[in-house]
This record gives C-alpha cells, sequence and structure tokens, in this order.
C-alpha cells in the first residue's frame, strides 16, 4: 500500500501556521507528515524559515497519529551530527515511536551560513557517511569518542534515548550515492520519481530492501486552487525555483541567487511541472510517477501559504480517497 504525506513547508509558512496545518493534514487522513529543514527560503517571496526541529516538537504534540519526519536534515555543517542524533532522540520520545529522521548532504543555500564554505560532492557524501556513524554509535545511548577525517566526538553522551530508537532515511540522487549510502540507512529519500533510484538501492549488498520493510519516500509539489489562473500564478512566484534541478539548487547560495536564476521561467514553464487548478485527476497523474517507481510514500507540497486552509478544508480528503484509489 502506497503512503500519502503532507509537506509542512518551513519556507513558506510561519510556525504557528504550520502546526495548525499539521492538525488539519492529520485530521483530513494524511498518513505521515514531513518537515523541510531550511535557514532561508529557496525565494524572498516564500518569505519564512522557521527552526524546523522546534516546529515538530510542537506538532509532536498537537498530533497523535501521523508520522513525522525531516525532509531532509543536512547533519555535517549547520548541525554537528552530536547535535542532530540528540534532538533526533529528543523529539523521537515526544512522538512516541512516530519521527523518521531524513539526512542529507544539504544545500548551499542554508548551509554557507554558519561561514564553513561549501565543499564539493564528494567531500559532502563523505562527511555525510561519518554523520551517520556518529549518529548511530550515539543513538546507543553509550558513550562515544570519534575522530573521523571531518568530525570529532570528545566523550560524548545522548541521556535520553528512545527504546525503539530512530530510523534514518538517506537522501540519494545518484549511482555514487546509492552504493556509499545505502548499506548505512533504513530508508531512501529521493528527489525524482526514477525507478533506477529504488532498483540500485536494492541491488546493494547490505541495504535494506524497499518494499520489504525499507521504504522509498518522495515528495511532490501541486498548487490546488478553484481557479487555475490563481494557481499558476501562486506557483510561478512561489516555486519557480523547482525547475533547476537538484545539481542547481544545492550550489546556489541566497534566495537572490535562486531569483537571478530563475528570471526567465514563465509562468506556463511552471505549470507544465507543477499540476495547478482544481483538476485533481491531474494531481494524481503527477503523484503516480513516485509510485510507478517503485516509491512506497509521497510526501504532497501544496504551494504557497495562501490556499493552504481552503486546501486541507475542500481538497485534501478527496484527493486522498483518489490516490488511495488509483495507487498499488
Amino acid at each position: 500500500m502506497t503512503n500519502f504525506g503532507y509537506t509542512l513547508m518551513t519556507e513558506q509558512s510561519g510556525p504557528r501556521e504550520l502546526v495548525r496545518y499539521a492538525v488539519a493534514a492529520e485530521e483530513v487522513g494524511f498518513d505521515f507528515e514531513v518537515s523541510s529543514d531550511h535557514y532561508s527560503p529557496w525565494l524572498t517571496e516564500q518569505g519564512h524559515a522557521p527552526y524546523a526541529w522546534t516546529v515538530l516538537g510542537a506538532v509532536a504534540q498537537a498530533t497523535s497519529r501521523v508520522g513525522l519526519m525531516t525532509y531532509v536534515t543536512c547533519p555535517t555543517m549547520r548541525y554537528h551530527p552530536a547535535v542532530v542524533a540528540q534532538k533526533s532522540a529528543t523529539l523521537q520520545i515526544l512522538a512516541e515511536g512516530r519521527f523518521t529522521v531524513g539526512l542529507g548532504s544539504g544545500e548551499n543555500l542554508n548551509e554557507h551560513v554558519v561561514g564553513e564554505g561549501w565543499p564539493a560532492i564528494q567531500d559532502r557524501q563523505e562527511m555525510l557517511r561519518e554523520a551517520v556513524a556518529i549518529i548511530r554509535a550515539l543513538h546507543t545511548g553509550e558513550l562515544v569518542d570519534y575522530r573521523g577525517e571531518y568530525f570529532q566526538v570528545d566523550s560524548a553522551r545522548v541521556w535520553d534515548v528512545p527504546e525503539q530508537g530512530v530510523d534514518l532515511g538517506l537522501a540519494v540522487a545518484g549511482e555514487r550515492a546509492i552504493e556509499a549510502l545505502a548499506p548505512l540507512g533504513d530508508h531512501l529519500v529521493g528527489v525524482e520519481p526514477k525507478a533506477s533510484l529504488v532498483e540500485g538501492w536494492n541491488a546493494v549488498e547490505g541495504a535494506p530492501r524497499i518494499g520489504d520493510g525499507a521504504r522509498a519516500i518522495g515528495q511532490v509539489p501541486i498548487c490546488w486552487d478553484p481557479d487555475e489562473d490563481t494557481a499558476v500564478k501562486r506557483a510561478h512566484e512561489q516555486f519557480r525555483w523547482f525547475g533547476g534541478g537538484w545539481q542547481v539548487n544545492a550550489d546556489l547560495p541566497t534566495p537572490a541567487g535562486f531569483s537571478g536564476a530563475t528570471q526567465f521561467v514563465r509562468p506556463e514553464d511552471v505549470a507544465g511541472s507543477i499540476p495547478c487548478g482544481p483538476d485533481l485527476d491531474a494531481i494524481v497523474e503527477s503523484v503516480s510517477a513516485y509510485w510507478k517507481a517503485g516509491f512506497t510514500d509521497v510526501a504532497i507540497v501544496q504551494v504557497g501559504d495562501e490556499g493552504q486552509d481552503r486546501f486541507l478544508e475542500e481538497a485534501a480528503g478527496p484527493l486522498l480517497e483518489k490516490l488511495r484509489a488509483a495507487a498499488p
């Protein structure tokens, strides 16, 4: 069965609104909720970037059923992996076992703010490998000393450790990343609906098999609105950065950079890649690319803070019915 999630998009909504949306999304029937973990919005027009972990702590107390996840946290620059180990353990306790920490190699947009520069992708992936080893060790509750190429941990211990542990979802986008990271994670996080990601992960020796306990978790933007023109306008204003692809999005450092890179993107270009308007069948068709590629979980991003309440009140329930009827 395919699971459908709701995205708490920290770049486009304030913290109190995000908690309110999380409660409404649980009530309407979403299976899980993922939160972005940003220091900056992609575009100035989005206008928000609250601290994801504080928001998720509040969401953990305000909800009772939905799974929770970061999508995704970079545990190598803005956060030291020892800190990620502590806060993910704490959040798992607050969520009573509903939390998965999604980890990735990050974007320049969020990580450059601490003044440590922006390493090459090979270095970022090696940093992520070390970070995962540190987080795993600290989640045992034992005293940890660690000396790696990138990180050092001195006599650290996480004192409040959840009995069930914390599953790690690892974001991968290419063959090299899959080979290096699949044996270290519990679940795959993918930014594109490519069957090669799932097939490649399952082919790696020692990797937990997707479809047999491990999940493949994707994300897809939509812009539902009763008026198609309004939806297209909103999607262009808020989400025109989306078409750049991971290779571009990972390296641009500021919202101004994303604005400049997308200055020639037209509304019709955005509407060609993001379903906009009231047509729920068009949204189902867009989401279906993920389950056709073998993904087990798909989180929906409703673009823009404006109209979020109306989406949850009017469209989310019927959309979930259609998705569950269509999905394997």
